[in-house]
């Protein structure tokens, strides 16, 4: 006999044995109840002052039953907590209710997140007979944020009943299936942001938007955003259980099966929210990462993002089943053993150390290139910025070069250089590095720190802003920042404002603003080549300062005048 759900504690044997026998019962599949199941539970809700529940499947079997407390119950747990994006559950919950009202709260949350066929509610009315009739049933046809995701209806007895729960949940089931075959089918997942301000709501709007991009550059379908305001971040939810039920809720409506974050989740956050979502749950460091996966295609490039990726997920490793202890005979091996989170965690650790040895002898080898260079005393120019500013473009452009560019964040993730030819057999190096991100996760800037140990050796960075985006200040103090982080604040730099022509003055019109705002910035197209002469002429004043002599060649600029 399948043991009693629930609260059971203080109750008689005599009622615990009618609880048992509950189970023998059945109800035929076109009704939601029988009269004598709902009279049952009626009597023993009055008795024990507990509502009293079962559940049904579509045969008419009872498969749990289930005692709660005066106001609610507990259901216990009856595998996935989804059933699947068109399927419902196969269950229908029949309980009691010892006052006469409506479905509660904790019924619809039921219905919905367990993706139940129905919810029936029955009064427990004087002498145990039952009363009013509440149904609930999932609606697929909701929309909008405010929209409500169930329909509900009354009845005056269980006798007035005539609701068909199999068809019923058929029905709904062929909704869902007809709203599903709509949406578009991605690789990647369908997902809701969900981001927390603690203060600065517009900061908030522009990380999300920022997110928003990272998102669509990994191929992710953003289905909605979700900015919640808090005095400070929920250490267990981040938004709150209450705000996490109504997120829930929204994705199940928009069939999301990915929640991501635009904060850094503690591996306790991301434990409990997705035990309470059964969604999948990203943070923006995960997301980063996966986006460097895809892109890295060097050697060098994927090693540097496994090492990341490692770093961020030695932490989070979570022991699964301890029954896979390693055991160990003989003197002194007697006892548990090492357990698979530890050995797990052994290996995570050696396969680290492993990476990092290759890294560093990638670094050596890099470090015998750049003093070959220095002994021909070739100049390098660096180009920095922050992801999606043209850096590729404007490579590009100088060079004649076809490196991947494209507006997406990160889509250039492995450094590229060229030689650039000037008069008088000049010669100058170009690099393009990886972009840089606000809040850029420090795993990836430890893995990369060999990649960007070229900045250092670079006798002129140049800045490059997109100019066009209004949160670029923002974005300029970020690179910034993780230059200085780097080390490379003493470098020469010069800011270079790309995109300038999609600003409605266009370069020339913003050219003498940026040059008198920005220490002596360079307004450019790296789309169109406005402003590249301007450039040159600017590079080869600040080399020449630094004791280099430069003159473009292939790009005739000695017959311009010089802009100083």
């Amino acid at each position: 006999m399948p043991s009693i759900s629930g609260n059971t504690l203080g109750l008689k044997p005599n009622q615990l044995k009618r609880l048992e026998a509950t189970y023998r019962r059945r109800v035929r599949p076109e009704e939601v109840t029988s009269p004598e199941l709902a009279r049952h539970l009626s009597e023993l809700s009055l008795e024990t002052g507990r509502q009293i529940g079962v559940l049904i499947n579509r045969r008419g079997d009872i498969e749990h039953v289930i005692v709660g407390d005066a106001f609610k119950l507990e259901l216990p747990e009856t595998g996935r907590v989804r059933a699947g994006d068109t399927r419902l559950r196969g269950l229908r919950l029949v309980h009691t209710h010892l006052k006469d009202e409506p479905l509660t709260p904790d019924d619809l949350t039921d219905l919905v997140l367990l993706r139940l066929d129905l919810v029936c509610a029955i009064v427990a009315g004087p002498e145990g007979l039952p009363g009013k009739v509440y149904l609930g049933f999932l609606d697929p046809e909701a929309t909008g944020e405010r929209a409500k995701y169930w329909k509900t209806e009354v009845a005056d007895d269980v006798q007035r009943l005539e609701v068909d729960p199999v068809a019923r949940a058929e029905e709904i089931e062929a909704a869902f299936g007809r709203s599903v075959a709509g949406h578009e089918v991605t690789a990647q997942g369908r997902a809701i942001l969900v981001g927390v301000s603690t203060g600065d709501r517009e900061r908030a709007d522009s990380s999300m938007a920022e997110l928003k991009e990272l998102a669509r550059t990994a191929d992710v379908q953003v289905l909605d955003t979700f900015i919640q305001s808090r005095t400070q971040i929920d250490p267990r939810f981040v938004i709150g259980r209450g705000k996490l039920e109504e997120l829930n809720l929204r994705a199940m409506q928009l069939f999301a099966d990915t929640l991501i974050f635009d904060h850094d989740l503690t591996p306790s956050q991301a434990r409990h929210i997705a035990d309470h979502t059964n969604l999948k749950v990203l943070d923006r460091t995960q997301l980063i990462l996966d986006i460097f996966a895809q892109h890295a295609h060097t050697a060098e490039g994927r090693l540097q993002v496994e090492l990341a990726q490692l770093r961020y997920r030695l932490p989070r490793l979570a022991q699964r089943d301890e029954g896979l202890s390693r055991l160990a005979g003989g003197i002194g091996g007697r006892g548990p053993g090492e357990t698979k989170l530890e050995i797990d965690r052994r290996r995570v650790r050696e396969r680290i150390s492993v990476l990092e040895k290759k890294i560093d002898a990638l670094s050596a080898s890099r470090q015998v290139r750049r003093q070959q260079r220095a002994r021909h005393e070739v100049p390098v120019v660096s180009i920095v910025g922050y992801t999606n500013a043209g850096k590729s473009t404007l490579l590009n452009l100088l060079t004649n070069s076809d490196v991947v560019a494209e507006n997406k964040l990160f889509a250039t993730l492995d450094p590229s250089s060229r030689r650039l030819r000037f008069p008088r057999d000049h010669e100058v190096i170009i690099t393009d590095t990886v972009g840089f991100i606000r809040e850029l996760p420090p795993t990836l800037v430890n893995a990369f720190r060999a990649t960007l140990e070229e900045l250092a050796d670079a006798d002129l960075l140049l800045h490059v802003v997109d100019a066009s985006d209004p949160e670029h200040p923002r974005q300029s103090e970020a690179v910034e920042r993780i230059l200085e982080s780097l080390g490379l604040h003493e470098v020469p730099r010069l800011l270079v404002y790309n995109k300038s022509d999609l600003l409605e003055e266009g370069v020339e019109g913003h050219d003498a603003h940026f040059t008198a705002q920005a220490r002596e910035g360079i307004a450019i197209s790296a789309r169109t080549g406005a402003g590249l002469k301007q450039l040159l002429l600017r590079v080869e004043e600040l080399l020449w300062r630094e004791g280099k002599s430069l003159t473009a060649s292939g790009v005739s600029i000695q017959d311009e005048p010089h802009p100083h």
